[in-house]
């Protein structure tokens, strides 16, 4: 009974195999969005102006780190969580898949999501004039809690590899005093 609820269990990873086909949808979502921005950027050259050129590319920039984020969670989520994807040797795997642990996959979240918060802000700075003194001040407050969040994470990460390190050089000591 016990290794039937145990492979269940094991198995039933692959209902998350699912989630990251939608997330692919998702990324084909922002595909649409940064051709449709692209057009949309390319027919405004004609009356453009260097802010113009400056937000348009930084629009196009904060589609494509989304789209990077995507993609770093469906490869990353599913090789820890569902399946080891068998593309070893494939002349365009990434050199980063198949290395990226739960604890890599939190911090490229939080730095994608401070480089897009940030790229926003930039944006926001470069029209500042059709904000509000109260809006621009949530977003700058948004995005230090964006910065404050990643910086905690990566200290409670480090703190817990010291952790760990200091627990196995314990236990090495142990089985070194005990040996003798």
């Amino acid at each position: 009974m016990e290794r039937w609820i145990e492979r269940g269990l094991f198995a039933s990873r692959w209902l998350m195999a699912p989630m990251y086909l939608g997330l692919v949808g998702a990324l084909l979502i922002l595909l649409y969005a940064f051709l449709m921005e692209l057009v949309h950027f390319a027919a405004s050259i004609p009356g453009m102006t260097v802010d113009d050129a400056v937000l348009g590319a930084l629009a196009l920039i904060d589609l494509s780190l989304a789209a990077n984020l995507l993609l770093i969670v469906i490869f990353s989520g599913y090789e820890n969580f569902v399946s080891r994807m068998d593309l070893t040797g494939h002349e365009d795997r990434p050199d980063w898949q198949g290395e990226v642990d739960f604890s890599t996959l939190k911090l490229k979240l939080v730095a994608s999501i401070v480089a897009i918060s940030g790229i926003h802000l930039l944006k926001v700075f470069m029209d500042v004039a059709a904000y509000t003194d109260a809006k621009i001040r949530w977003m700058v407050i948004i995005h230090l809690v964006f910065v404050i969040s990643g910086v905690l994470l990566a200290l409670m990460d480090w703190i817990a590899m010291k952790g760990k390190v200091m627990k196995t050089a314990a236990k090495s000591a142990k089985a070194a005093d005990y040996a003798r």
